[in-house]
């Protein structure tokens, strides 16, 4: 199994279906704060609900797809990261994250985001990186900032999240930009 630091003792690692009953309790104490920026299928009520998403993702992982990532902090999943694509035949990849609330502010989502795009850029041969939020989503506008990718543009009223209709903005960053930066990404 991999396993890394992503700072001080949390660690990065994927998250599986026999982590459900972890990802539920995790859930529980996410759920209404990343409910507006993440997808409604991903935020879970029930431990049933938390091992469909993780399997849906083993799924796609086992045909070289989408991964999810868990950070854990003394033992307890705090929030993670994943390729929410991974299209290894065009070479093009989406990112995403979330957070408990206790967790924001301290860099974990920028470093972990990070670490996948060194792997799908060096280790995969990934040409570009994606990352789509919510135009009024500043942390997650913010860590596409920090991580040197360009704006694209705006999906207008294509997020829809209580009945209301919102703007999602598109980030990139193409292999030889990231490869480019990197190093200063790092210090």
């Amino acid at each position: 199994m991999f396993e890394t630091v992503v700072r001080d003792a949390v660690v990065l690692k994927p998250l599986e279906t026999w982590h459900a009953d972890e990802f539920a309790e995790h859930m529980s104490r996410a759920r209404d704060h990343i409910r507006p920026w993440v997808g409604p299928t991903f935020v879970t009520d029930t431990v049933e609900g938390a091992r469909a998403t993780l399997q849906r993702y083993a799924t796609a992982t086992a045909s070289d797809g989408a991964r999810i990532y868990g950070l854990w902090d003394g033992g307890k999943i705090v929030g993670g990261v994943m390729f929410v694509t991974f299209d290894p035949v065009w070479g093009i990849c989406e990112l995403g994250c979330w957070l408990e609330p206790d967790a924001v502010g301290g860099g974990l989502i920028t470093r972990s985001v990070e670490l996948l795009m060194e792997w799908a850029f060096v280790e995969r041969g990934m040409s570009r990186v994606e990352w789509r939020c919510r135009t009024d989503n500043d942390r997650s506008v913010a860590v596409a900032q920090r991580l040197r990718m360009r704006s694209e543009g705006v999906l207008r009223s294509s997020w829809v999240y209580d009945e209301n209709r919102y703007d999602k903005e598109v980030f990139s960053i193409l292999r030889a930009e990231w490869m480019g930066t990197r190093a200063v990404i790092a210090q």
